[in-house]
């Protein structure tokens, strides 16, 4: 296999015309296209067409087939709103034709229509434990980021409370560490802990990223991924993202397929 892009590479889109992107960092790999890449992508197509200074505040998305690393994908944005204070903006992704991608993403001015408002949590932000205290962890799909895990997330497949660092140095662009963090928002699983020798985590079905505050992604950020049910063979679960403060910058959810061990 290829040496992997960064997340800077994969964030580089083709301009076709006013309202299409295609990717240019084409590699192969022993696996599908990961959820979070054309996720990443689908939000940063969405980003060029709305003007600065609106970043995105969420991010609503369907995983419909699954995607080829080796193969470009097309982004057609559709400009639905640019309003006094959001625009709305849809995306289909497409190889050879067929979608295997599509999200709806909202932006807005920081401060909203309000101007100066509240900013305040419901709860206390955590104490979280720091990064340089904690084992690290490799995964070989993400070149470009760094992990920190407690150690009983070292007996699991994949970690449900995590540190996670952007290796690559990124711009001073909003839009660039939203499309991080919605690359991130994939990148493990809360299901984890329900396989077992018949059953086994299976692809994204559907996802949301709300942008709660802004946060640099080269430095790190910590995940906790919480399950609530799992049903119908699938599980639905949350996420939040916070600095290292304890800060809430970003909330996901997401429904993931539970499939049968071959």
């Amino acid at each position: 296999m290829t040496d992997l892009p960064s997340i800077l590479d994969l964030l580089d889109l083709k301009q076709l015309d006013d309202n299409r992107y295609q990717s240019q960092a084409l590699f192969e790999a022993d696996w599908d296209m990961f959820g979070g890449q054309v996720a990443a992508q689908a939000l940063y197509a969405a980003g060029l067409t709305v003007a600065d200074g609106r970043p995105p505040h969420s991010l609503h998305a369907y995983f419909v087939r699954r995607g080829d690393t080796s193969r470009p994908t097309v982004f057609q944005v559709e400009r639905d709103r640019d309003g006094f204070s959001f625009s709305a903006r849809r995306v289909v992704a497409s190889q050879d034709g067929e979608v295997i991608f599509t999200l709806a993403a909202s932006f807005t001015k920081p401060g909203g229509r309000g101007g100066s408002m509240p900013d305040q949590d419901a709860e206390p932000a955590p104490v979280l434990p720091a990064p340089d205290t904690l084992r690290p962890w490799a995964h070989p799909k993400y070149p470009s980021f760094e992990f920190r895990v407690p150690d009983e997330e070292l007996e699991r497949r994949l970690p449900v409370r995590f540190w996670i660092r952007c290796t690559t140095v990124l711009p001073d662009d909003p839009l660039v560490h939203a499309a991080v963090i919605a690359f991130t928002s994939d990148i493990s699983s809360a299901l984890v802990p329900f396989e077992n020798e018949r059953t086994v985590t299976g692809p994204s079905l559907d996802h949301a990223v709300w942008f709660h505050r802004p946060a640099r992604m080269d430095g790190w950020t910590w995940q906790e991924l919480t399950p609530h049910v799992v049903a119908g063979g699938r599980g639905w679960y949350t996420v939040t993202v916070r600095t290292a403060d304890g800060t809430l910058v970003s909330s996901v959810t997401q429904e993931q397929l539970l499939a049968r061990r071959r």
